[in-house]
């Protein structure tokens, strides 16, 4: 069940002996994924899927997984890197989504028994239409155009997917195609792919609810999302579907849900399920472990963006005090109703001398346990504090002098 860089701390000291006989789920995934091993009161549901993840995306924690490193075909999840690239080239106005595109007649090689979004070589069509043919209609000859178009030519696209699996972390994945037609070196696994999951959507959010549109009409010919359970439960607003003979039934699965008790925050949930052998199972089996994510743990939020978590003195400055927090809202998943048990450590720098920037490190806020950090983020000066002048500098180094000395 783990992961193939394990090692990391255990949040298995906060739950009660009573249930430490629990299966433990949590698990790592490199780079974004953050580690724990976490006890939850009831083990995660039977699924059908030959390899799967459960992520918290809110708190970047594995909760539950089944063979996750196993190497799987992805079939067109593939695209989900295709669409990677694709936003990216988009953020940086390499492309415009209103740029009219000229496919190639490679286009014309996706077979009548393909996923395709029927574009014609050399007929113009936008980005926009190639954006949403890929990802709604999960286009075998829209990815090979976006493709073209961003990296000049199909090879050198697959290598830049491939540098970029790499740079994201994702150490067993290899690409040989844009859309996933199966090939011996076309490979991944279910925690690589959780882990693109999590960053396609914390990277791009200004592209990502394409994700959850329904259904596409290009040409006059329309078609729906096959991801069905944007009908089935109206939290879910994404992700992608795939399927080969090789592959089976695959579908990474997200839903966004309130966070109890705080109205201003929500909770995303990731699944990845791949191999099912059901289009049926692949559906049930996700939206199973999507509502025993968000029963069965709790995520805490620790303290809010900009939260004042101390105002300690600082020397050398036009003030005498400086407000210390966060950038970001810092959230930790545990076992449901073990929340109250986490009490974060708050270290900074003694003494703290000016100047400091605004959002200038300062310090860091840690979980522990049994002498162990189980998880850790930066504390900040919420405030600019200028460095003093000349008098103010040769009091706080008396002052400063004197402390010591005591």
């Amino acid at each position: 069940m783990r992961f193939s860089n394990s090692g990391f701390p255990s949040l298995a000291s906060f739950v009660p002996q009573s249930i430490s006989r629990a299966v433990t789920l949590g698990v790592v995934l490199p780079a974004t994924l953050v580690a724990s091993t976490a006890f939850a009161q009831v083990p995660p549901p039977a699924v059908n899927a030959r390899s799967w993840v459960l992520v918290d995306a809110t708190s970047n924690q594995v909760l539950a997984s089944g063979n996750p490193d196993e190497r799987v075909e992805p079939a067109s999840l593939t695209k989900l890197m295709t669409a990677y690239l694709v936003f990216q080239a988009l953020d940086t106005k390499k492309i415009s989504m209103d740029q009219t595109v000229m496919p190639s007649v490679a286009v014309r090689r996706v077979r009548n028994d393909e996923s395709r979004m029927f574009i014609e070589a050399n007929k113009p069509v936008t980005v926009h239409d190639l954006v949403y043919g890929m990802i709604v209609q999960s286009g075998n000859d829209a990815a090979i155009a976006l493709a073209e178009l961003v990296g000049g030519t199909e090879a050198q696209f697959v290598a830049m997917m491939n540098a970029q699996a790499q740079k994201l972390g994702m150490k067993n994945t290899h690409y040989a195609d844009v859309n996933g037609m199966p090939d011996a070196q076309h490979y991944t696994t279910a925690g690589d792919l959780a882990l693109l999951s999590t960053r396609l959507i914390r990277d791009y959010p200004d592209y990502y609810n394409i994700f959850s549109v329904k259904e596409f009409t290009y040409n006059k010919i329309k078609q729906p999302n096959r991801n069905r359970l944007l009908w089935l439960d109206p939290t879910v607003d994404g992700l992608k579907t795939g399927h080969t003979q090789a592959a089976g039934y695959c579908l990474i699965a997200t839903a966004k849900r309130p966070v109890p008790g705080a109205p201003d925050a929500s909770r995303r949930l990731v699944t990845v399920m791949m191999g099912e052998v059901k289009e049926h199972d692949r559906v049930q089996d996700s939206l199973k472990m999507l509502n025993y994510g968000y029963s069965a743990y709790d995520v805490v939020r620790l303290y809010k963006a900009g939260q004042v978590i101390e105002t300690p003195r600082v020397y050398k400055g036009t003030q005498d005090t400086v407000k210390l927090g966060v950038l970001t809202d810092q959230y930790i998943t545990v076992p449901k109703g073990l929340g109250d048990k986490l009490k974060p450590q708050v270290e900074h720098a003694d003494p703290l001398i000016a100047p400091l920037a605004a959002g200038q490190q300062v310090g860091t806020a840690k979980l522990v346990s049994d002498g162990k950090t189980l998880v850790q983020f930066p504390i900040v000066a919420l405030q600019p504090v200028p460095q003093a002048g000349i008098v103010g500098r040769v009091w706080d180094s008396l002052m400063l002098m004197f402390n010591k000395k005591k």
